[in-house]
């Protein structure tokens, strides 16, 4: 059994992991990064970037199908190959993991094959890759030791995955979770979906797009519900018309594998009503990959499945941090990154500001997509901040016009007194992309005026950021 000596040590290589082990090879810092299954963890594999090239199928499919008219383009018929979507995704996803392992090689991170547990403080002992004990989804053993790693600093990189509730077994056959949906070959005739955060409705519009009856289920009292309420009205209007069944305030009682169908019963205001479809997705929350970790000998707090972390990754005992999934909410790609960004960087000895989790972007990536940053109307009202509201619907713009996709709206919230950006919500086909504007503005503290006062191409969707901001101080000449 080989032992080696590192300056960092990173147990696992999802956007995180990887992020922060490259960054501190950079830095000059020795580096290792374990991996017990493959390099770009569940986002590049199962997750972020899979999942977009699929939903980008579904949105040609549905382009073709309901607006190719629109654009002056007949097309008699238009059938996809859901092997062939499938493949493309799995092809791609298996594209970007390669290049992880090529960044490795480039910047002098160390990989390591295999399950990184916590020995003692500063010790980590690597167990075989693929060993039955170390499964990704449910590990509940140690394995064989293969390598010993002596690092001064430990970073927790290892995500996590879907809660999962006895009413709700899933089967891997009729109910799925995400990993299953993403494989499907076959066309389904019906779909429930049991959440609707960001994988359910994107996976709800997935289904629907290629002609699935599709129903969403959900606990709270609407869609996407960490969201601004208008934000979440807006999709909700948007999927009705699309065909898709969403049914808000609806409590899953039981979900049941029939052979060849699911039954899903649910009470949704006093109502209890049976559903019978092809298959049931389960998208429910997640919990860390905290077990087997080491964390309990080696003193590391966890609080309900996740480990609390200060602005610089930093746990209750030093020299070992925690980034991405495993550190707790929101969970996100980018907020991994930049949360290794952030905690390599202060190992190194840069004054570098903590991570702030208050201008990290959330983003929906279903059709129309949903994105924002900062504080939401609502969260402004619970904390009896005065504010003012800028809102612009694209249904004006010309470029949205242009492209045809006018539907959706940017909304601003600033404070009222001296103008200060705290809010960013935007639904639009292509609100993920416009977001990034306004997490700089949160992030240099922009006011309403100087987003006026920037000049924004004519004709762009961005026209729309500029517009809102008028709104709110009573200068938009657009409406």
């Amino acid at each position: 059994m080989a032992t080696h000596d590192f300056d960092v040590c990173v147990i696992g290589s999802g956007p995180g992991g990887y992020v922060a082990a490259i960054r501190a090879a950079q830095l000059g810092l020795k580096t290792c990064c374990i991996e017990d299954k493959h390099y770009g963890g569940i986002c590049l594999n199962w997750g972020c970037i899979p999942t977009k090239a699929l939903l980008k199928s579904a949105e040609l499919m549905h382009t073709i199908e309901h607006r190719a008219k629109t654009f002056g383009i007949a097309v008699e018929k238009a059938s996809p190959d859901m092997a062939a979507v499938v493949k493309r995704s799995r092809d791609i996803s298996e594209q970007v993991s390669k290049g992880i392992a090529f960044l490795f090689k480039k910047h002098k991170v160390t990989p390591i094959l295999g399950r990184g547990r916590i020995a003692r403080k500063g010790v980590v002992e690597v167990t075989e890759a693929n060993n039955p004990a170390n499964k990704a989804d449910r590990p509940n053993g140690h394995g064989k030791v293969i390598e010993t790693i002596n690092a001064r600093h430990i970073i927790i990189a290892t995500g996590a995955r879907p809660r999962r509730f006895p009413n709700m077994p899933v089967d891997g056959k009729r109910i799925i979770g995400h990993h299953e949906a993403m494989v499907l070959a076959e066309r389904p005739k019906s779909v429930v979906v049991i959440g609707a955060g960001a994988i359910g409705v994107e996976f709800g519009y997935y289904f629907s797009a290629f002609g699935a009856k599709v129903t969403i289920l959900e606990l709270m009292d609407r869609i996407v519900p960490v969201e601004d309420d208008d934000s979440s009205r807006e999709l909700e209007k948007a999927f009705k018309k699309q065909g898709i069944d969403v049914k808000t305030e609806a409590k899953v009682e039981s979900v049941t594998n029939l052979g060849k169908s699911v039954k899903v019963v649910f009470e949704r205001r006093g109502e209890k009503t049976e559903l019978e479809a092809d298959y049931c997705l389960v998208a429910v929350g997640i919990t860390g990959n905290v077990e087997d970790l080491g964390l309990e000998a080696a003193g590391v707090k966890v609080e309900r499945g996740f480990i609390p972390v200060d602005g610089y990754a930093r746990t209750n005992v030093e020299g070992i941090y925690a980034i991405g999934d495993v550190a707790g909410a929101p969970a996100l790609a980018h907020k991994a990154s930049h949360e290794g960004l952030t905690c390599v960087e202060k190992i190194a000895g840069h004054h570098v500001p903590p991570f702030n989790k208050d201008v990290i972007p959330g983003c929906t990536y279903c059709q129309p997509q949903v994105a924002s940053v900062g504080k939401t109307e609502r969260a402004l009202k619970e904390a009896k901040i005065e504010y003012k509201v800028g809102k612009f619907p694209f249904k004006p713009l010309g470029k949205a016009l242009a492209v045809g996709d006018n539907d959706g709206f940017v909304k601003l919230l600033f404070d009222k007194k001296y103008g200060q950006l705290l809010g960013a919500h935007i639904v639009h086909g292509e609100a993920t992309e416009l977001i990034s504007e306004l997490v700089l503005g949160m992030d240099i503290e922009a006011t309403s005026q100087s987003l006026i006062r920037a000049v924004h191409p004519h004709p762009t969707l961005s026209e729309a950021v500029m517009e809102a901001a008028a709104v709110a101080d009573g200068e938009c000449v657009h409406l």
